[in-house]
C-alpha cells in the first residue's frame, strides 16, 4: 500500500477509473428494473464505490496501527 502513497497521480487515476465505472453500473442496474441482472448491476457497482473509497482512505491509514 506504500505504493499508493507515494505515486498521487497513480491514486487519483484508479479513483476516478473505479468512481466513473461504478455510476455507470448503478444507473445501468437501476434501468432494469424488476431483473436480477440489474440488482447485481448495482451491487457491483456499490463494490466499486466502496473500492475507490479503500484507495482514497489509503493515505489517511495510521502506519503505526497494523494489525
Amino acid at each position: 500500500m506504500q505504493f499508493f502513497k507515494e505515486n498521487p497521480g497513480v491514486r487519483i487515476a484508479l479513483i476516478c477509473i473505479s468512481f466513473i465505472i461504478a455510476i455507470f453500473l448503478v444507473i445501468t442496474g437501476w434501468k432494469m428494473t424488476g431483473q436480477m441482472a440489474g440488482l447485481i448491476r448495482m451491487l457491483v457497482g456499490v463494490a466499486f464505490l466502496l473500492v475507490s473509497l479503500k484507495i482514497y482512505n489509503i493515505t489517511f491509514e495510521d502506519p503505526k496501527k497494523k494489525k
